[in-house]
């Protein structure tokens, strides 16, 4: 029997360049992610800065992105690039958001 893919959201609820905060169980435990749609193609990373360990959002699911387009950690200004989520600029500097492998399968956002 086939494992059933986990969904974390429909891709018809995330608008081209929108972020949404998606719940999944990785490894058995249940995780925060950032969910980003760029056209047909979507992304997601652990909701956790490398900085400090904290979730990126200013409230829960509501994300902030600056004018150049970057996600910004509200908690310490760090600014990570939407392709592999390279921290561009802040605390942590040339790390990387954890990123979690998803993929879209129908009308549906899945872990891959």
């Amino acid at each position: 029997m086939a494992d059933t893919p986990q969904v974390l959201l429909p891709l018809h609820r995330l608008a081209d360049g929108a972020l949404a905060e998606a719940s999944a169980e990785i490894d058995g435990m249940h995780e925060s992610l950032v969910v980003h749609r760029r056209g047909d193609a979507v992304r997601a990373w652990l909701n956790v800065c490398p900085h400090a360990g904290r979730r990126l959002e200013w409230a829960p699911g509501q994300f902030l992105v600056s004018k150049e387009g970057l996600l910004v950690c509200a908690a310490h200004g760090a600014a990570f690039e939407l392709d592999a989520g390279l921290c561009v600029g802040g605390p942590c500097r040339g790390q990387l958001l954890a990123a979690v492998a998803v993929e879209v399968v129908g009308d549906a956002i899945v872990l891959r």
